[in-house]
């Protein structure tokens, strides 16, 4: 495994994917990564999808048409359940979603570190995709996750090492 600097540093969104068949052990640590994510109270508000046949892969590209989700030859969906997420007391702030962030970046990196690319697909018709997949009406979905083996073509978009100056970002109390 890499230091995590390096890791984090080194992903990138990869928008060519191969078709190429993801070893089930990769999918599995990946859906590992996060099932372990930490979430607020531990309420674990989230749920994790593997869509891997022809038919549920068929139905997930009518919901986006970006030509990296129509190669993946896997896709993740990450959802949240509000009704069980941990709510803040004293403001009302219900963590779901911020749960499912966490779960989803937390796959992202393992994505990364097992060879494999992704992007984090937010832009996606999620209320068509409630329709396809029934199972999935009681979540918030805030992501779908693309994953195969990156083309030879696939490299980072110009704007990735683009940052705002730390003094924009970091504040030191």
């Amino acid at each position: 495994m890499h230091d995590f600097l390096t890791l984090a540093k080194e992903r990138y969104s990869v928008r060519k994917l191969s078709g190429t068949e993801v070893p089930q052990e990769k999918l599995e640590r990946i859906l590992e990564a996060g099932r372990i994510a930490p979430t607020a109270h531990n309420n674990q508000p989230i749920k994790i999808w593997l869509l891997q046949s022809v038919e549920a892969l068929e139905k997930v590209r009518s919901t986006a048409s970006f030509p990296f989700l129509q190669s993946a030859p896997a896709v993740f969906v990450v959802g949240s359940e509000p009704a069980i997420a941990w709510v803040r007391p004293f403001d009302g702030k219900n963590f779901a979603d911020i749960d499912a962030a966490i779960v989803a970046t937390q796959m992202m990196l393992e994505i990364h570190d097992e060879g494999l690319g992704t992007t984090w697909v937010g832009h996606f018709d999620a209320d068509k995709l409630k329709a396809l997949f029934p199972e999935m009406i009681p979540y918030n979905l805030i992501a779908l996750f693309p994953v195969g083996y990156p083309t030879e073509e696939a490299h980072p978009s110009r704007l990735h090492e683009d940052r705002r100056p730390e003094e924009e970002t970091v504040k030191r109390l």
